[in-house]
């Protein structure tokens, strides 16, 4: 079994000086504007400021990272704090929830099991959650679905590939990824065959849940490279811009066979 080690006293001090500042802002004395807010008040923040972080990651901006890993954890943190202030948990009570739940799905690491390959761990994680939501279930006398614990306010193709992860842990899952290209085959064939744009619709989101599912199959993570896509055509885009105003024109103004050249430009030079 691994050792856990501590972590050193000057991190331990300046988290804690830290809760003990968003404390002294709820207080009675404190800041009007923390004392008044709610989970529900500051909910949307929590989103905001992880995406800001997941920007400064894809960015490589490491300064700008760690601003906003402090944006994250302060949302952490004034959670926690206004869960405090109602008698709901505490700070500690959410560390020691995430700690246990680390060492517990992490056999491999302080139990008995092995794991040789980031996707055996996927699959004991995967295993181990199953068993506790089994084990909530029964405590609980209800039975809850599988997929409740996807929140649907998710991205799209994150929470297609959460909710694709969840069902093959359950067992409903190919055989092969080729088994999961035909199914790519087979809805394409369907969105080229739909009758109305409803139908597109829905045979096209149909692609889209087909394709995460071959993602998953390699170890991508979908809603990743669908962000790096994006930014890389925003990159490319902006370099043929660039080059319309270089000439005096918009880049409305350039015929396709002009931002066709242009985009082998700059795709050649990444």
């Amino acid at each position: 079994m691994a050792d856990k080690g501590r972590a050193p006293e000057g991190r331990r001090e300046a988290f804690d000086a830290f809760v003990e500042t968003i404390a002294a802002l709820r207080a009675p004395d404190g800041c009007p504007w923390d004392r008044e807010q709610t989970h529900e008040s500051i909910a949307h923040n929590m989103i905001e400021e992880a995406f800001e972080a997941v920007d400064a990651i894809e960015s490589g901006d490491v300064a700008h990272l760690r601003e906003e890993l402090g944006d994250v954890l302060l949302q952490v943190v004034l959670q926690s704090q206004i869960a405090a202030d109602e008698g709901e948990f505490t700070i500690d009570d959410v560390c020691r929830d995430v700690d246990a739940k680390m060492i517990r799905r992490h056999p491999h690491v302080f139990g008995e099991r092995a794991a040789h390959d980031s996707a055996e761990v996927l699959d004991i994680w995967d295993a181990v959650k199953l068993e506790e939501k089994k084990r909530s279930d029964a405590a609980a006398d209800e039975r809850a679905g599988l997929l409740d614990g996807v929140p649907t306010g998710f991205p799209a193709l994150m929470q297609a590939q959460k909710i694709s992860r969840k069902a093959a842990s359950a067992g409903f899952e190919w055989e092969d990824v080729d088994g999961v290209w035909r199914k790519v085959e087979e809805e394409v064939a369907e969105f080229k065959e739909a009758a109305n744009a409803d139908e597109a619709e829905d045979e096209f989101g149909d692609i889209l849940f087909a394709l995460v599912n071959v993602a998953r199959w390699h170890h991508v993570d979908a809603e990743g490279a669908l962000r790096r896509s994006c930014a890389k055509f925003r990159r490319r885009w902006s370099f043929i811009e660039e080059a319309a105003w270089a000439k005096g024109c918009d880049v409305s103004e350039l015929s396709m066979d002009e931002m066709e050249e242009l985009w082998r430009q700059v795709k050649a030079r990444e």
